[in-house]
């Protein structure tokens, strides 16, 4: 699969300095975006007119006018279908430049599935045109660069970014409860950092330092599912995601993710989707392998 590298994506000679590119939202300037692949970079698709189908993970997605789309770095995209009439900007940044570490302290509390939400955004008449604003000044910016300018740039990606990331934090609220949103967070981090070793919502609810019952109520109340569920969903993501973009075998998958043996594996996914490994490859790669 093809990787996107920003700094590969040369347009004029002072690209090879800057950390972020905008373009026109035209079918000319979306030809790499047609096959699967990943970037390094973040990638905004802001919709004047037209219509954009994209795939994003499992997920399909469908941009019109007043959306926008924010594809994060190493994300799995392509783009199924853009209308003839399709209007819009093309924003591309490095994440150095967002300083990814805002949302890792100062705004811990948003990044709760950030990526997912931020994946598609519908906008007000008023907010779009704050967004599309920013955009053209984006723009701009890249078209006539200077030292100061492009820290203009900077300053306009990361207003732009904190406006969308308020907006649906609104739209999808964590916890009312201050504790209970620390654990539901904390518990998402940990969770991503050890499901590969850990899978019992016994081990989650001792570090967290709470019973079994308050991890799954606090999980129900944000996400609607079980304890147990989220852990299970975070493997079958991982799960899809090895036997479509890797050239693992079923055996070296099991490895990768702690299964005991391929055998667990397929029950694994037997029990949760009703569906086989190997069916589920072949699913994937019909959405994808095009």
């Amino acid at each position: 699969m093809e990787r996107l590298e920003i700094k590969k994506n040369i347009q004029k000679p002072e690209d090879q300095n800057l950390s972020f590119r905008a373009f026109d939202l035209t079918q000319s300037n979306l030809e790499n975006y047609f096959e699967p692949h990943k970037k390094d970079h973040f990638c905004i698709f802001l919709v004047e007119s037209g219509e954009i189908g994209l795939q994003i993970e499992d997920q399909k997605i469908k941009l019109n006018a007043g959306k926008i789309s924010i594809i994060f770095p190493e994300q799995i995209s392509f783009i199924t279908k853009a209308s003839s009439d399709i209007s819009g900007k093309i924003i591309l940044f490095e994440e150095i430049l967002f300083c990814s570490d805002i949302l890792k302290n100062e705004l811990l509390s948003y990044n709760v599935d950030l990526a997912t939400h931020l994946n598609c955004v519908f906008l007000s008449p008023s907010e779009f045109e704050q967004s599309k604003k920013l955009a053209v000044d984006i723009e701009n910016v890249y078209l006539d660069p200077s030292l100061v300018r492009k820290e203009q740039a900077r300053f306009y990606i990361k207003i732009f970014l904190l406006g969308l990331i308020e907006l649906v934090h609104g739209q999808h609220p964590v916890l009312q409860h201050e504790s209970d949103k620390t654990i539901y967070i904390r518990f998402k981090k940990m969770l991503n950092e050890r499901y590969k070793t850990e899978r019992t919502v016994q081990y989650y609810a001792s570090k967290l330092a709470i019973t079994t019952k308050k991890l799954n109520n606090i999980t129900k109340k944000h996400c609607d599912e079980t304890a147990i569920n989220a852990i299970h969903n975070r493997i079958l993501q991982e799960i899809k995601r090895l036997l479509l973009f890797s050239d693992l075998s079923h055996k070296q998958i099991s490895l990768e993710l702690g299964f005991s043996s391929p055998s667990a594996l397929n029950k694994f996914v037997k029990t949760k989707l009703k569906e086989t490994p190997t069916e589920l490859q072949e699913e994937l790669a019909q959405i994808y392998n095009r």
